[in-house]
């Protein structure tokens, strides 16, 4: 329950009271300061509490805003602030400051809950305003400007503002024209009803997980059936993002659920066409892994490349400078969403060719596409970052060496060698150069050395701090690494069931990477050390199974992949789930992954 503290007694035909009360807040009223101390003492500190002007006019949606979003401790609109748990302390000292200045003197000489706010803000509590936009929110001094704010509010209507505001502001094309101007219908829909974001995410997966099962069938029916699914299951992916936001019905459990699932809907319905192909006798695993495997680093240069200059200092460069330029320009702005494929592209391709083709000529557009996208990317990004003198924080290098994932044979490398191969960057091209060559070498124990000088090379990267222009590049090199040797390795087996097994232990690193990624972006750091140490680290998984390969047969091979596969899987998710359900997970909320 909440409780609102309303600041003295609201004047005739005022819908204050009604309005907080529909927001789920118990209303209180307070006559002086020092009674609405005294109400604040009294609300259990496990809950929210508000505190609002009784004379507050405007939208109920800017009060929603201010009032109910559950992402921010402090936050505040004119007329009202309102502090969750976390933010209690400060709002109590606030007060307690406000009363002691004014001698418990009646709230009504003017707003009280401005005056806390200001407190706030001068004590550095970080007190989050929304952007109203044409929302009206004031507390108005006199009779004629009460009428002229309630004529205002007349003037705007908030549930359009709102349904608008559901939609996310930068968006790709086909989402932007295709799926928005009817999903966020859906969403209200729900909302109405009582449903939550994270139903209709378990919806969506539910959905594809279905498209995977009818692509599997590798029928032509199946087929067309699997990409209306697939749509259908996107269109439900865009209505619980516009469901939190038109309900504010933000979590932890849900941000994650959302990240999370995106992936898993994806790579399992690569695994339901690579099922279906093979039912009509092509074998596609290759096509399905290394799609996998591209969408996987894709995704890794945009994280590590975000990590990396998100808080840098003097963060400019003539390179972004021409991009905001062309952003300028209408047309140049969808032309550039488009060609990096993004979510809402990628499986409305996937979607199309599914029901028109066949699974490997799916896979073929899906990997020119991505393939394009990510060059195109990854130059754009490697231009900002050599034109610009950007100065890395200490807290940007940490990141970059999470996302690397280097196990114990590259921290033991890294201590006990005092020779450095240059820098990092030329340290991690020189051990993926290295191991590339000792894979399609056609010697028997080649990838073995390889992996050797390759787990050496990591750790040389790593000895010193990912500072340099270039150094995002070493997780994404090092994600490149590790997934294409398994791929390579499985394909070299030529023995049923060598990909598929493949498929599922890259599927279960690929997931602890992006485990990885949102709990970084929390602030949270990465997972724990002893998790790391379990699953071998990047370094010590791809030696692991190029010694697999070397010493088992080929059938051998097939079992033990798989088995590590699910080892990985089950130690991963355990410590993913235990993480994120608890208390203490970081509030992350993906607000558009490009990718």
């Amino acid at each position: 329950m909440s409780t609102a503290i309303l600041t003295g007694r609201p004047v005739p035909g005022s819908s204050i009271e009604g309005d907080l009360l529909s927001l789920g807040f118990d209303v209180r009223i307070a006559v002086d300061v020092s009674a609405a101390e005294t109400l604040l003492a009294q609300v259990p500190g496990d809950q929210r509490v508000a505190v609002v002007d009784a004379g507050f006019v405007g939208h109920l949606h800017a009060l929603r805003l201010g009032l109910t979003d559950p992402r921010h401790p402090l936050a505040a609109v004119p007329g009202a602030v309102t502090a969750q748990p976390d933010g209690r302390q400060a709002l109590t000292r606030a007060m307690a400051r406000e009363n002691s200045a004014g001698g418990g003197t009646a709230v009504a000489v003017d707003s009280l809950a401005d005056r806390i706010t200001a407190a706030l803000e001068a004590d550095g509590a970080g007190v989050h305003r929304p952007e109203l936009g044409s929302l009206v929110a004031v507390v108005p001094a006199d009779p004629q400007a009460r009428n002229e704010a309630r004529q205002a509010v007349s003037a705007v209507d908030d549930e359009a503002i709102r349904l608008k505001s559901a939609v996310k502001a930068r968006d790709g094309f086909f989402t932007t024209f295709f799926i928005s101007p009817y999903s966020r219908y859906i969403a209200r829909w729900c909302a109405r009803r009582g449903l939550t974001p994270n139903q209709v995410t378990t919806a969506s997966l539910l959905t594809a997980l279905i498209a995977a099962g009818c692509a599997a069938t590798g029928t032509r029916g199946g087929f067309v059936a699997a990409g209306v699914l697939l749509i259908a299951s996107f269109v439900l992916d865009c209505t619980d993002g516009q469901l939190a936001r038109y309900s504010l019905q933000y979590s932890t459990l849900g941000a994650w659920l959302d990240a999370t699932f995106d992936r898993a809907k994806e790579y399992a319905y690569y695994a339901g066409l690579a099922l279906g192909a093979a039912r009509g006798g092509d074998d596609v695993w290759a096509l399905a892994l290394g799609a996998m495997v591209l969408q996987s680093c894709r995704h890794v240069v945009d994280f590590s490349f975000t990590e990396a200059n998100h808080d840098a200092t003097a963060n400019t460069s003539p390179t972004a400078a021409l991009s905001d330029k062309l952003d300028s320009v209408g047309w140049t702005v969808w032309v550039r969403r488009m060609i990096v494929l993004p979510i809402g592209e990628r499986w409305a391709m996937i979607a199309v060719l599914t029901a028109a083709t066949t699974p490997r000529i799916t896979f073929y557009a899906l990997l020119i596409g991505c393939a394009f996208a990510a060059t195109y990317t990854t130059a754009g990004r490697v231009l900002r970052s050599v034109t610009r003198k950007a100065k890395r924080t200490d807290r940007a290098a940490q990141a970059l060496a999470d996302l690397a994932d280097n196990g114990v044979i590259a921290a033991l490398v890294g201590r006990v060698t005092r020779v450095r191969l240059g820098g990092p960057l030329f340290a991690a091209l020189a051990g993926t150069a290295v191991l590339a060559v000792s894979l399609f070498s056609g010697v028997a124990w080649a990838p073995v050395c390889g992996a050797v000088v390759y787990a050496v090379t990591s750790g040389q990267a790593l000895s010193r701090p990912l500072k340099g222009s270039l150094d995002w590049l070493v997780p994404p090199l090092f994600r490149a690494a590790e997934y294409g040797t398994v791929l390579v390795l499985a394909a070299h087996a030529d023995v049923d069931g060598a990909l598929p097994a493949a498929f599922g232990l890259v599927a279960a690193v690929a997931y602890h990477h992006y485990d990885t990624v949102y709990r970084i972006r929390g602030n949270a750091g990465a997972p724990p050390a002893p998790l790391v140490r379990a699953i071998g680290g990047q370094e010590g998984r791809t030696l692991l199974v190029t010694v697999l390969a070397a010493l088992l047969t080929a059938a051998q091979f097939k079992v033990t992949l798989t088995a590590l596969a699910v080892l990985v899987a089950v130690v991963v998710l355990t410590e993913s789930i235990r993480f994120w359900v608890s208390a203490g997970a970081p509030a992350v909320h993906d607000e558009g992954e490009p990718a």
